[in-house]
């Protein structure tokens, strides 16, 4: 019946459950071999609803009336919004009020949605949607929604109505017209006199009188746990930070469970932006400002960077867009912005994004290693608690990683030196490597140093069997790739299996659907990327989660599969180093340390107590270690330098008369004559015996427990 239905009104053809919203129930279709699955998807997203076939609108805006109805009769339209940039047919930016139509038509849409709401004796809030068409300035009623949808602030903000006020003053049996802001809008006062409303001056015919201009111009943008660069599919994880400052001209608000977690039965939408401004222009650059500034960390992927640079785009600066803009624009690939001539400025300036890719590979890879060690570290202890015997292979200090990045792979290995620091080399000559340390910061970052530079990280998005991983860097975004593989067949998604479009051992060409998913409430296709045969590894109903394997194909053409190019060479970062380098002679202190031989000693100590506590130790290492050691022990200075870095911290804390004398030995000290320590101590020792009060000579003491310490032999 609905391919028949679908013929006969002709192709392209919508497909619409009548209970249906939020881009579930809905389908459209272009050829008639596609109506069956069309049907049955819309049918599987709204069970039991109505199902309507119509004519498909091309680019026509969607441009929609919020009504306001009371029970005795009246009902106004709060002006409009214009809610064309949508995905899958589900809106993810409105704006207010619409400025696609002339003033003239707008009026008559404004009327025609009154009059309906008063033909149906309509009560509450609602709103009427329609398909306004720009070429020949005719609009299409498309549907009545008896509610308040979730984009109603950008009327609010347009307007200065509180609709949810609104709607309980209605079911009150207050009329509009005495509902204050409603008063306001239509230019009375706030409060009717008590004589006006006993005579009946208070009543406002709401067909004759003008209502006021908007406030300015809105802009709202829906937050989605949707990967966009994947055509926005839905995702599903954990939150581990939202960071959202509202200001004067911009708020929003965030909706998730208690686990901060968005679950794969839910809707994608979990926060609203909104952006207002004298006119829209002005409202656009605020809602970028507020994208841009916008921090979400956490296992899924949003939307937030994919439309802030949406909104940059001609198209949208210019207004010129439609329904199926966005859709065009997932189709041809996605969006290719230049930099501005800003950040091209700021690159070059070397004060913003001086980080090429190698130092960011090093950066993911030091995050990803240390990640590795301490979950099976955990793993192993964890183990032992429960009294079993784990396996040695999780305390491997050497890990082998590929990370591939702007299309290039770099195959790297980490090796760990100590509990917070690792070596990484190119795979296949560790000869030269940069050592990197990391620390855990209480904000689920990582704070990496390396070459003598720090750098603060988040892995905002893990990696998967489908997915790459995602750092944030010092504000900047990285997304690692994953290795492409197109015969293997997995879900990036947690959902369920639905069907399998295409039998065991079929032919797929590539681009075809091979299954369909359901994720968050909608049927979703899955594609091959690749011609080939497929054999099945799954079952229809089986729930599944971001990575399992649905099938493998056996690729028709392998060698035209693209493949990444392989990183070789040496990494160009700061600190990379030649592990093969010559000992250095025993008697020059390391001059990486600027010649002082407390900071040698204290490092080439800390190698042996990692090399003692399991961590990787070559051999070139303990012999270099040792010369260190040797080098330091032996220089004349080490007490001076030793002495010096504990009398630093005492500025202030003892006297000063003492804190200059003691200073001037130190820094008077030439060498090679061996340092007066004694005399240094009898000096301490001299004030000291000068103090009278006990509980001042005991302070004293303290003070100068780790000073005398260091004077010592």
């Amino acid at each position: 019946e609905a391919s028949v239905a679908a013929a006969k009104i002709g192709f392209p053809i919508m497909i619409k459950a009548s209970e249906g919203g939020g881009g579930k129930g809905i389908r459209m279709v272009d050829q008639e071999e596609d109506v069956q699955n069309a049907y049955r998807q819309v049918c599987g997203e709204v069970p039991g609803s109505p199902i309507f076939i119509m004519k498909l609108s091309t680019n026509s805006r969607h441009l929609e009336v919020q009504l306001l109805a009371d029970e005795y009769g009246n009902a106004i339209a709060l002006n409009g919004r214009d809610c064309s940039v949508q995905r899958r047919h589900q809106k993810i930016i409105e704006e207010g009020p619409p400025v696609a139509a002339s003033p003239e038509v707008w009026k008559q849409m404004e009327d025609a949605a009154v009059s309906l709401a008063k033909a149906v004796g309509y009560t509450n809030a609602g709103t009427v949607e329609y398909l306004y068409s720009e070429p020949d300035k005719k609009y299409y009623f498309l549907e009545l929604n008896p509610r308040l949808q979730v984009e109603h602030p950008v009327t609010e903000m347009i307007t200065r109505v509180n609709l949810p006020a609104a709607q309980l003053q209605v079911a009150m049996g207050i009329p509009l017209y005495h509902i204050p802001e409603v008063r306001e809008l239509y230019g009375k006062n706030r409060f009717a006199d008590e004589e006006d409303v006993s005579n009946g001056k208070s009543v406002i015919d709401f067909t004759v009188t003008e209502r006021i201009p908007a406030y300015g111009h809105c802009i709202a943008v829906r937050i989605t746990a949707e990967n966009a660069e994947a055509g926005f599919k839905p995702t599903s994880g954990g939150i581990q930070e939202i960071n959202f400052r509202s200001t004067p001209n911009v708020w929003g608000y965030f909706s998730m469970d208690s686990s901060g977690s968005i679950h794969e039965f839910a809707d994608s939408q979990f926060g609203h932006l909104f952006a207002s401004g004298p006119n829209r222009e002005q409202a656009r650059r605020n809602m970028v400002l507020a994208l841009k500034e916008l921090s979400i960390r956490g296992d899924i992927s949003t939307t937030v960077d994919y439309i802030s640079k949406l909104i940059e785009l001609d198209d949208f600066v210019e207004n010129n867009i439609d329904t199926g803009w966005l859709d065009r624009i997932i189709k041809e690939g996605g969006i290719k912005i230049a930099p501005s001539a800003e950040s091209l400025r700021r690159v070059s300036s070397g004060k913003v994004n001086r980080l090429n890719n190698d130092s960011l590979v090093a950066i993911g890879a030091t995050v990803v290693a240390f990640d590795q060690c301490s979950g099976d570290e955990a793993t192993f202890l964890e183990l032992l608690e429960r009294g079993q015997l784990p396996p040695l292979n999780l305390l491997n200090m050497v890990r082998d990683l590929e990370l591939i990045l702007n299309g290039v792979k770099y195959k790297l290995r980490c090796t760990r030196t100590g509990s917070s620091e690792f070596q990484i080399a190119v795979a296949g000559d560790t000869t030269k490597c940069v050592t990197n340390s990391v620390r855990s910061l209480s904000d689920g970052g990582y704070l990496i140093s390396s070459g003598g530079m720090s750098q603060v990280a988040y892995q905002t998005v893990k990696a998967d069997a489908t997915s790459g991983m995602k750092l944030s860097v010092g504000g900047r975004t990285v997304a690692f790739s994953p290795d492409y593989d197109p015969s293997t067949l997995r879900t990036d998604v947690a959902g369920k299996l639905v069907k399998k479009l295409v039998p065991d051992g079929a032919h797929v060409k590539k681009g075809g659907a091979y299954a369909e998913i359901e994720v968050m409430k909608m049927f979703m296709p899955l594609k091959v990327e690749e011609s080939g045969v497929i054999t099945w590894a799954n079952n229809e109903g089986a729930a599944l989660t971001p990575g399992d394997l649905l099938a493998t194909l056996e690729l028709e053409n392998p060698e035209n599969v693209s493949t990444v190019s392989t990183f070789e060479g040496d990494l160009d970062v700061t600190g990379w180093v030649s592990l093969d380098a010559p000992v250095a002679s025993s008697n020059a202190v390391s001059t990486s340390n600027g010649g002082r031989p407390h900071i040698t000693l204290r490092k080439a100590i800390a190698r042996l107590t990692n090399g003692m506590a399991g961590y990787v130790f070559s051999s070139d290492a303990i012999d270099q270690t040792m010369v260190d050691i040797a080098a330091a022990v032996t220089d004349p200075s080490l007490p001076a330098y030793e002495i010096d870095e504990q009398l630093s911290v005492l500025n202030g804390r003892i006297d000063g008369a003492l804190y200059d004398e003691l200073s001037k030995m130190t820094s008077d000290f030439k060498g090679p004559s061996k340092f007066r320590a004694d005399q240094f101590k009898h000096l301490i020792a001299v004030h000291m015996g000068d103090i009278k009060d006990e509980a001042e000579r005991a302070s004293f003491v303290a003070s100068t427990a780790l000073l005398v310490g260091a004077a010592d032999p």
